[in-house]
């Protein structure tokens, strides 16, 4: 009788001939929604072999959740076409926390489309209709696919590899498959798609109440603005309504904190469209938060014994071909100025002229410094930093407020270090990274850890093992939770990223530290060991926030607005219950300043309340409000943004209280 190993521990059991991975590991609750068979995802009708090696997947797993969510993407294709006669199916994979189909039609998806859609989603759902997998060729599939020109040209010619997306999902690996849809009581063919799954078992592994069509949009076929548009519905699908409404409320919340809308409503930043796309302007209210930023993190620095560099916007094209980012970046680089050049009155050239690139990085500045006189082994670790500006050509498509923009400041770092060193100088910089993360209000972290993408690296494989242990270790003293990325790496070495998740549960990739073989060998940098000999440094890169600008927009929607006093454009409004107190609060303001402390005094016309309501919209930590009372007994009343209120708090003791929450970074 053949056996099969079960589980990620191995445990060997029978089966009898022709059994199927739902033999062995399904289960009546329906939460085992498909298997990982030799470590490759299976439906469960997949009938086993002589010593696979099983593994359920569960249906609240990122794998499961996958699944679920391409079969709910079926069931609106299939919903779709029973709606709207003059539709062709294009592609729909699983995307982050959904799925989206795109279709073939001259029609525009109204809401009121996706309103029907969606119902008639859940009544398919709700029917009962099996997954079932089907082996077909191409010829086969042309004949029956004829009435679908997109799936037509997904097949190719019979003797072509047609290679797509990972993501689409529709033909790959060895077998061409087609996936019917059975109806569970009649075993009536309802419908059927070109695709290579797998999927859940049928329907009845769907909760009809976790799915929601979230909106439409025009698209281009397979992505490509050369093909033809088309119309793409997105939806999302859970395990369980909870879960969805869970997700929806997280969405409204996502909402109401995005930064780009705060950004406006708090007068910090703007993307004036007579400079262009992604390029910010700070305001000076988002001015002072990002000089608080930066000044708390060149203090921290400082104290860390990192030393202070400052390079050039702009170089020539040739120091970028020796650090290899032109061969490998260049698309992600704005185009060359070419300068320089003179001619003879004739127009021939007197003098060749250069190619001028706006930087996208510094490493290859902080090279030229290393490189600008001898050094020694005593020398290192050398731990240069830069607050440097960079450039790089985000497409239109992919520019989002200040999280993804073509013009950023980095907080740069680049350590070099003896071999013997960078084991104990990654740990260091871990540690510091995660310490200063968590003095802004970041503290729930994971670790994901990018490896060699052999197609797009140099180096050797012994140098990119040395470097990825080294990281490997630093993430095991951390503690944290390492998460795979294979093949992530940037093309010079391995690196580490500082996931940090936000006060909604979204996840930011931070701070990234990367161990560098490569470019101290194409620059040629040296030291010279204790040996008198000379020695290549390992050259570990290292940002911290990411850039200035990203780390502020995340703040921005991490807080909603509500920063912490230390970083508060405004730390306390003075509100005069009449005009008779403007000039108390007046006094108690300028010393307030003579304790650093920001502060501005509404001596307006406006009535007490709505002073209080401007406040509060503008999300200043403290009010301090002054009337008769107050002057009388020199005090005021205290009042939080929270709408909490202490009354009659003498003016020395409420100066020391916001003194000290500015100081200890207390968040209001």
């Amino acid at each position: 009788m053949p056996t099969v190993s079960v589980g990620f521990d191995k445990v060997s059991t029978a089966i009898e001939s022709g059994a199927t991975a739902y033999d062995v590991v399904g289960d009546k609750s329906r939460q085992v929604v498909v298997a990982r068979v030799n470590g490759v995802l299976v439906d469960l009708s997949h009938v086993l072999a002589e010593g696979d090696v099983v593994e359920p997947v569960l249906i609240t797993e990122p794998e499961g959740l996958s699944v679920l969510r391409h079969s709910v993407a079926h069931i609106v294709a299939q919903a779709t076409q029973s709606l709207f006669s003059d539709v062709n199916l294009g592609v729909g994979p699983p995307i982050k926390d959904g799925f989206f189909y795109d279709f073939g039609t001259t029609r525009t998806f109204t809401p009121e489309d996706l309103e029907a859609i969606e119902k008639r989603t859940v009544e398919i759902v709700n029917s009962g209709q099996r997954f079932s997998r089907r082996i077909t060729n191409r010829e086969t599939a042309r004949i029956e696919l004829a009435h679908e020109p997109f799936k037509i040209r997904l097949l190719g010619a019979d003797d072509e590899a047609h290679v797509l997306s990972e993501e689409v999902m529709e033909v790959g690996g060895g077998e061409l498959t087609i996936y019917d849809n059975i109806d569970l009581r009649s075993g009536d063919l309802k419908w059927c798609d070109l695709c290579r799954g797998p999927h859940v078992p049928d329907t009845r592994y769907i909760d009809a109440r976790a799915i929601k069509l979230m909106r439409s949009s025009a698209a281009y076929w397979l992505g490509d603005q050369k093909n033809e548009s088309m119309q793409r519905v997105y939806g999302t699908a859970w395990a369980t309504k909870d879960d969805l409404k869970h997700y929806l409320n997280m969405l409204a919340e996502a909402e109401k904190r995005d930064h780009r809308r705060l950004g406006v409503d708090l007068d910090l930043f703007s993307f004036p469209d007579e400079i262009g796309s992604g390029l910010a302007v700070f305001h000076p209210k988002g001015g002072i938060i990002r000089r608080q930023m930066e000044d708390y993190s060149r203090i921290r620095h400082e104290d860390a014994g990192y030393e202070f560099v400052y390079t050039p916007h702009i170089t020539k094209g040739a120091l970028f071909e020796q650090s290899g980012h032109l061969d490998w970046y260049k698309e992600g680089m704005f185009p060359a100025m070419h300068l320089d050049e003179e001619l003879h009155p004739d127009g021939t050239v007197k003098r060749q002229g250069q190619d001028y690139y706006l930087k996208p990085m510094n490493c290859p500045f902080h090279n030229l410094i290393f490189k600008s006189r001898g050094r020694s082994y005593r020398e290192l670790p050398l731990r240069l930093f830069e607050f440097g500006s960079v450039y790089r050509y985000e497409r239109s498509g992919v520019i989002h407020g200040l999280t993804r923009v073509r013009g950023m400041t980095q907080d740069d770092a680049h350590i070099y270090c003896t071999r013997d060193q960078m084991a104990g100088e990654l740990g260091n910089l871990l540690s510091f990274v995660l310490d200063l993360l968590r003095d802004y209000g970041l503290d729930d972290f994971y670790l994901e850890l990018s490896t060699r993408n052999p197609d797009k690296s140099i180096g050797t494989d012994e140098e990119w093992l040395s470097a990825t242990q080294a990281l490997e270790q630093a993430a095991a003293v951390s503690g944290l939770e390492l998460v795979p990325d294979p093949g992530g790496a940037a093309f010079y070495g391995p690196k580490i990223s500082v996931q940090a998740r936000d006060a909604i549960g979204r996840t930011w990739q931070m701070s990234t530290i990367q161990v560098d073989f490569q470019l101290p060998q194409r620059f040629e940098l040296e030291y010279q060991a204790s040996d008198g000999s000379r020695q290549r440094p390992i050259m570990i890169h290292r940002a911290l926030f990411g850039s200035i600008e990203r780390f502020f927009g995340v703040l921005l929607e991490h807080y909603a607005g509500a920063f912490p006093v230390w970083l508060a454009p405004v730390q306390v409004v003075g509100i005069p219950i009449s005009s008779a107190h403007n000039d108390y609060l007046f006094d108690v303001a300028q010393q307030l300043r003579s304790r650093g402390i920001r502060v501005e005094v509404d001596a307006s016309d406006e009535r007490m309340q709505k002073k209080i309501r401007n406040a509060q919209t503008q999300k200043v930590p403290y009010m301090l409000i002054a009337g008769d009372e107050d002057m009388a007994s020199g005090a005021v009343s205290f009042r939080f943004r929270d709408g909490s209120q202490e009354n009659g708090v003498p003016i020395a003791q409420a100066i020391e209280k916001i003194a000290s929450a500015v100081q200890q970074r207390v968040q209001v």
